[in-house]
């Protein structure tokens, strides 16, 4: 498929353990000092199926929205694949499952620390919701910035998206189950 392809699961390994060390970081240096529990910035826990069912399809439906922005995006000014991590996606079948750790380990920590611990943290500091979302969305994308600027701004984009999610949902869990899910499919079905 690829001229070259270079060894990617050190960096997938890397990559999990980074997710988990901003999880840590947020866990032990924030929520711990303030008596927050992780299930507290979540959103709470699910009480029933039919809590499931309500975040699942509202993860469902932020991914069909991100997906036509996406499109929509790359229709007014092309296909901006982010080049620099083409050769980085999985090929095989280790390749693909590490990916999939990776992805989870995503969706689940960079939630929790932007849209959950950055996005709440910025609204203290600023008293504004708004402000807020904005600025977790900004940290999102430059912390993307490695991408590329095309796709620092696209993901500070997604970021914003999930960000106003989390705050009518009152849970990050759809966000967390769309931002995996988005990045489990991209990377081994490529769109």
């Amino acid at each position: 498929m690829f001229e070259h392809h270079p060894q990617v699961v050190p960096l997938y390994l890397s990559l999990i353990a980074m997710e988990w060390g901003l999880f840590v970081w947020v866990w032990r240096g924030g929520l711990r000092e303030t008596g927050t529990t992780v299930s507290e910035l979540m959103g709470g826990r699910w009480a029933s199926v039919k809590d499931v069912s309500v975040d699942c399809g509202l993860a469902l439906g932020l991914w069909a929205v991100w997906s036509l922005i996406e499109r929509t995006w790359d229709r007014w000014l092309g296909p901006g694949r982010a080049a620099s991590i083409q050769n980085f996606l999985p090929q095989r079948g280790l390749e693909i499952a590490l990916w999939i750790g990776v992805s989870v380990s995503a969706g689940f920590c960079e939630e929790l620390v932007f849209r959950g611990y950055f996005q709440k943290q910025f609204e203290v500091f600023t008293h504004s919701r708004w402000i807020a979302l904005f600025l977790q969305a900004v940290l999102f994308g430059v912390s993307h910035g490695y991408q590329g600027i095309e796709a620092g701004v696209k993901i500070a984009c997604y970021g914003a998206l999930f960000g106003l999610l989390a705050v009518w949902r009152g849970s990050l869990r759809p966000g967390m189950i769309a931002h995996a899910s988005s990045d489990i499919v991209s990377g081994i079905f490529r769109i």
